[in-house]
This record gives structure tokens, C-alpha cells and sequence, in this order.
């Protein structure tokens, strides 16, 4: 019997180990939240913060100061343009929609703005915002979309159009700084800096046709830039910015303009006829992946001769088809006065060289022979 007891007194003794381990947890949660939740909620607070001292700058270095002034002075010239599509509402209202924006830059102060052609190439009508923010309606004057060149005239009055200061492009070096002021995405009087990377580069216009002596710079120049002012460090324009090189459509570091000495020739033509003339020689060449495939490897094949026209004047042949139904090919013009013709875009870039009436010598392939004939450039319709 007292063993008995023994055994059930010590049964219904306390089980302090659940007392101990709620007592862990209390210590657990206490810390946890003495040193990681009530910093969260109050802050390690400094209630005697104040602003730090500010440590002056001294003066803007010389470049700075230079690039500013460069800015304010070329800036109120440059402008935002916008292409529009008109179009009618339900009510049968007029609506002017927007398609498109580019830049450009006043040229005089009697209101031609010189822009790209590409910039209002589908354009119904465009608006010119100027540095002011005044947006004026645009007249077109005239394009040259083989040189992707523009000219639009507002009705602004002359104190609001401060023309841009005009350079040349026949002096400038690789290394020289440039600069670049545009309306990129949209954002407007926008300055983008850098060097002239490369002369002499040749693109393509809207036309295929070639455009040479093209600037390359490596100054920011994204979609919006396009028929803004490059300007050398006198902050004078030295071309329009017209294109960039990038798989994804926006800058990589290779931009390009259309010289300055290619513009200033051509927008007087546009203002004063609204178109430029050009001389040719009245032939309808081949391109050449049609030449390439009847075999003329090397050179420009002639399709077609004009009536009346500077090259039937001097007795180039056509290509044509004879009696029996043969294609019977015409000249092959491999040279002008030396310059070598390997392809249509040298045909291009030599004739664009010239003016109308001058007198080239052309070495044409013909019979299996070569022969030389000189011709004076006509004006092209």
C-alpha cells in the first residue's frame, strides 16, 4: 500500500518543462522585437537632423561656360516640328492629327525653317513651334528628297525667327567638337555633345540615292533629331542632322549629317524656284541587279535615251531588242572625265558634282570596245 502511494503522488507532480519553454518564447519575442521590429517602426530618428553644409563650386570651367553660352545663343533658332494628317470628325470639322515630329532651325528671318525631307515626306500639312512655344502653321516651299532636304516658310513676325549662324563643312577635321540641339522623343531644345568621328561617309536617301560627304558624329542624335542643326564649337551650323546607325532604332554612337556646303547651295534654289536643278545626261539607266543579270559586271548600263536630250545629242545607244527578238545591249558608261563608274550610285555622286551646261567626258563600254564621247549636262524635268 505505501508503495502504492508513493507511485501516485509522484504522478500528479507539475510538468515544468512547458513552463520553460513559454518563458524561451517570451525572451524570443522580446528581443526580436527590441532589435529588429520596433526600429522598422520607429526609425533610428536624429531629431537634430539639418540640411549639410553646401560646399561651393567655385567658377564653371572654361568648356562649361563655353558650351552654355553655345546653347543660349544657337537655341532660340532651333525648332520643333510637327507632320500632320488632316482628317474630318463626325461632324464633318476639319482636324489637323499628328504624325510625326522632327526638328529644324530658322534660316532667315523672313520665316524658311530648313528641315529633312523625311521629316514631312507624308506630311498633309505641319505645324513649326518655335523656342517661344508659338507654334505657327507651315507653308511647304519646296524639297529635295535625293539630298533628304526641306524648306517650310511661317508667318512669324521677324523679331521671333533670330537666324542661325551659317559655317562650312570643306574645313572640318576628325577630333573637332560638335554639337547637336533637337527635339529627340519629343523633348524639346535638347543639347547632345561629342567629336566629328568621320568624314566623307556616304548614305542613302529617301530616293536610294546617294548622299555624300556626309559628317558622322558620335553626339547623341535619336528619332526627333532629325533636321536639327550640328554645330562646330563657333556655333555655327555645320550640317543637318539626318541619321543614325542602331539595330534597335535609337542611339548607338553613329549619327550623320548632311553637310553645310550641300545645304547652302541647294535651299536658295528651293526658296527662290521651290525645286533644284539638276543636271543629267537624259538616260534611263539600268539598276543595277538588272544589269548584273544580262552581264555587265562593272558599270552603268544605258535602258533608255531621251528624244531631244544631251545624251542623243552625242550618240549614245540604248539597250533595245532587234528583228529577231534579241535583246541587243546598249553603252556601258564605265567613266566620267576619269572618275571611275562601277555602279549607278557613282553615276549619281559624280553628276551631282556638276551643273547644268557643263561639258563631262564619258568612257563607254560599247561593241566590245571602248569609246569616248563628250556631253553637256542638260537640266533634268
Amino acid at each position: 500500500m505505501e508503495q502504492n502511494f508513493e507511485r501516485g503522488h509522484a504522478a500528479q507532480r507539475p510538468d515544468h518543462s512547458r513552463g520553460l519553454i513559454l518563458l524561451l518564447l517570451a525572451v524570443i519575442a522580446v528581443f526580436v522585437f527590441s532589435f529588429w521590429i520596433k526600429p522598422w517602426l520607429t526609425g533610428p530618428y536624429d531629431r537634430d537632423a539639418t540640411p549639410r553644409a553646401v560646399t561651393p563650386r567655385g567658377d564653371l570651367a572654361q568648356d562649361e561656360q563655353s558650351t552654355i553660352e553655345l546653347f543660349r545663343r544657337a537655341s532660340p533658332s532651333v525648332v520643333y516640328i510637327t507632320s500632320l494628317r488632316v482628317g474630318r470628325d463626325f461632324s464633318f470639322n476639319v482636324l489637323k492629327i499628328p504624325q510625326g515630329a522632327g526638328s529644324g532651325f530658322v534660316w532667315d528671318a523672313n520665316g524658311y525653317i530648313v528641315t529633312n525631307y523625311h521629316v514631312i515626306q507624308n506630311a498633309q500639312a505641319a505645324d513649326v513651334t518655335l523656342a517661344d512655344h508659338s507654334t505657327w502653321p507651315a507653308e511647304l516651299v519646296g524639297t529635295e528628297p535625293d539630298k533628304d532636304l526641306a524648306v517650310l516658310k511661317i508667318q512669324a513676325p521677324p523679331g521671333r525667327l533670330p537666324a542661325i549662324a551659317v559655317g562650312t563643312s570643306s574645313d572640318l577635321e576628325v577630333g573637332q567638337k560638335v554639337f547637336a540641339i533637337g527635339n529627340p522623343f519629343g523633348f524639346d531644345q535638347t543639347l547632345t555633345t561629342g567629336v566629328i568621328s568621320g568624314l566623307g561617309r556616304e548614305i542613302e536617301s529617301v530616293t536610294n540615292r546617294p548622299i555624300a560627304g556626309v559628317i558622322q558624329t558620335d553626339a547623341a542624335i535619336n528619332p526627333g533629331n532629325s533636321g536639327g542643326p550640328l554645330l562646330d564649337s563657333a556655333g555655327r551650323v555645320i550640317g543637318i542632322n539626318t541619321a543614325i546607325v542602331s539595330p534597335s532604332g535609337a542611339y548607338a554612337g553613329v549619327g550623320f549629317a548632311v553637310p553645310i556646303d550641300a545645304v547652302n547651295r541647294i535651299v536658295p534654289q528651293l526658296i527662290r524656284d521651290g525645286r533644284v536643278r539638276k543636271a543629267g545626261l537624259g538616260i534611263t539607266p539600268a539598276e543595277d541587279a538588272v544589269a548584273r543579270r544580262v552581264g555587265v559586271r562593272e558599270g552603268v548600263l544605258v535602258l533608255n535615251v531621251a528624244r531631244a536630250s544631251a545624251a542623243e545629242q552625242a550618240g549614245l545607244r540604248p539597250t533595245r531588242v532587234d528583228a529577231r527578238g534579241a535583246i541587243v545591249l546598249g553603252d556601258v558608261i564605265v567613266a566620267i572625265d576619269g572618275d571611275p563608274v562601277r555602279e549607278l550610285r557613282d553615276l549619281y555622286r559624280i553628276l551631282d558634282t556638276h551643273e547644268v551646261g557643263d561639258i563631262v567626258r564619258l568612257r563607254l563600254r560599247r561593241s566590245g570596245g571602248e569609246v569616248n564621247v563628250d556631253v553637256t549636262l542638260q537640266e533634268l524635268p
